[in-house]
C-alpha cells in the first residue's frame, strides 16, 4: 500500500504531524508527505517519511502566488504519480481541507480523509468530526484512524525527528534563547530577549541564541557584543542541526514556534512565551517539562499575524524575571527527578 499525508504550512506543524506519519507508516509500504516550503527541512526529519513533495499551497501559505492553471495541472500530475492508495489531509481547526481533497481526487487517489466542518460531497471518504480542543500531533491521529492506521504498541505518540549533531564549541551547559517566530504576534519583544540573555549571562549561566537565517540580525543584536558564555548561532545551523543543539540545552526559551515543537522531540524543557492567539491546548509543548508564559487578554484566539493591540500586552507584559523564575522551577524539577506529563 502507497499513502500519502498533506501537511501544507510551517515546520512546526509538520514535526506535530510526525505521529500520524509514523501510524501511517506502521501499515504501508511507502509514506510520501505533501509539504509548503516552510515544512520541506522538517518534513526531511521525521521517521516514517520516504519521500518529500513540495508546493506552497495557494489556499494555505501567506505568501502564496495567484493561481495558475497550468502549475495546479502540474501538481496534479506528481500527485497521480505517487500513485497513493489513500491520503490523509492534516489541516488546523481553521483551516480547511477540501481545495486539496479535490486536487488528490483529480490526481485518482481512491480513498482519502480529512476533518471537515463544510460538507465535502464526493470529495472525501471519511469526513472526520473535529476532536475539539486536544493537543494537534492527537488531531492527526484521529485523521489517520479512520483510514484504519494506528501507532503500534511500542510506539508512544511522541514528538520525534532524525536530528544531527550540534555545531562544536558549546559549552557543557547552557540554555536557548530563539527569539523568532514565523508570525510576528508570537514573538516576545527583542529588548525583553536581549534583557534575558543579560541577565542570564550576569548569572553565569551559558547562553546559546539561535535563529534562522532570515533573523541573523535579530540574533545579533539579541546576543551583544561578543563576550564569554554567549554564543549567537543565527543563520548558521539546518533544521537538523537545530534539534542538536537544542537536545544539548538545558532549557530552551521560545515563543509558539516550529522550534518549540523541535524541542518537545528531542525531549528538551521549555519555557513557552506562547500568545494566545489560538489555544494553548492544542499548540502548547506537550510531552516535556514546560512553562507556559503569557497574560490573559480579551482577544485570546484572535488568530492575528501581527498584534493590533498597542504594546503586544499577551506577551510583552510578561517579565524577564517571569521567564528567570520559570527557567528556575525547570531546573528544581530535574533536581527532584520529576517527569511532566
Amino acid at each position: 500500500m502507497r499513502a500519502l499525508v498533506a501537511r501544507l504550512d510551517n515546520a512546526g506543524d509538520v514535526l506535530l504531524a510526525g505521529p500520524a506519519v509514523r501510524a501511517i507508516a506502521a501499515g504501508a509500504d511507502h509514506v510520501t508527505l505533501l509539504c509548503g516550503p516552510r515544512g520541506a527541512e522538517a518534513a526531511a526529519m521525521l521517521p516514517g517519511v520516504d519521500a518529500v513533495l513540495v508546493r506552497r499551497a495557494e489556499w494555505i501559505d501567506p505568501d502564496a502566488a495567484a493561481v495558475e492553471r497550468a502549475a495546479v495541472d502540474h501538481y496534479i500530475s506528481r500527485i497521480a504519480a505517487q500513485r497513493a492508495d489513500v491520503a490523509a489531509v492534516l489541516t488546523s481547526f481553521h483551516q480547511s481541507a477540501l481545495p486539496l481533497a479535490l486536487l488528490l481526487r483529480m490526481a485518482g487517489v481512491p480513498r482519502i480523509a480529512a476533518i471537515s466542518e463544510d460538507f465535502p460531497g464526493s470529495l472525501l471518504d471519511h469526513r472526520v468530526a473535529d476532536p475539539g480542543d486536544v493537543p494537534e500531533a492527537e488531531r492527526g491521529l484521529v485523521v489517520v484512524r479512520a483510514l484504519g492506521f494506528a501507532l503500534p504498541p511500542s510506539d508512544a505518540g511522541a514528538l520525534a525527528v532524525v536530528a544531527e549533531s550540534a555545531p562544536p564549541g558549546l559549552p557543557e551547559r547552557y540554555v536557548v534563547v530563539h527569539p523568532g517566530a514565523s508570525v510576528p504576534a508570537r514573538a516576545w519583544a527583542p529588548a525583553r530577549h536581549a534583557a534575558l540573555v543579560d541577565r542570564l549571562a550576569a548569572d553565569g549561566r551559558a547562553v546559546v541564541v539561535t535563529g534562522s537565517p532570515g533573523e541573523r540580525s535579530l540574533t545579533a543584536t539579541i546576543a551583544g557584543p561578543p563576550r564569554s558564555g554567549v554564543a549567537d548561532l543565527g543563520g548558521t545551523t539546518s533544521l537538523a542541526q537545530l534539534a542538536g543543539v537544542l537536545a544539548g540545552a538545558d532549557a530552551v526559551v521560545v515563543g509558539n514556534t516550529g522550534p518549540a515543537h523541535l524541542a518537545v522531540a528531542v525531549g528538551t524543557p521549555v519555557v513557552s512565551l506562547f500568545a494566545p492567539t489560538v489555544p494553548p491546548a492544542r499548540w502548547r509543548p506537550h510531552g516535556v517539562k514546560h512553562e507556559l508564559l503569557f497574560r490573559g487578554v480579551p482577544c485570546a484566539g484572535c488568530r492575528a499575524r501581527t498584534c493590533p493591540v498597542a504594546g503586544h500586552p499577551c506577551l510583552d507584559d510578561v517579565t524577564v524575571e517571569d521567564v528567570l523564575a520559570a527557567l528556575e522551577r525547570l531546573a528544581a524539577l530535574d533536581r527532584r527527578g520529576a517527569v511532566a506529563a
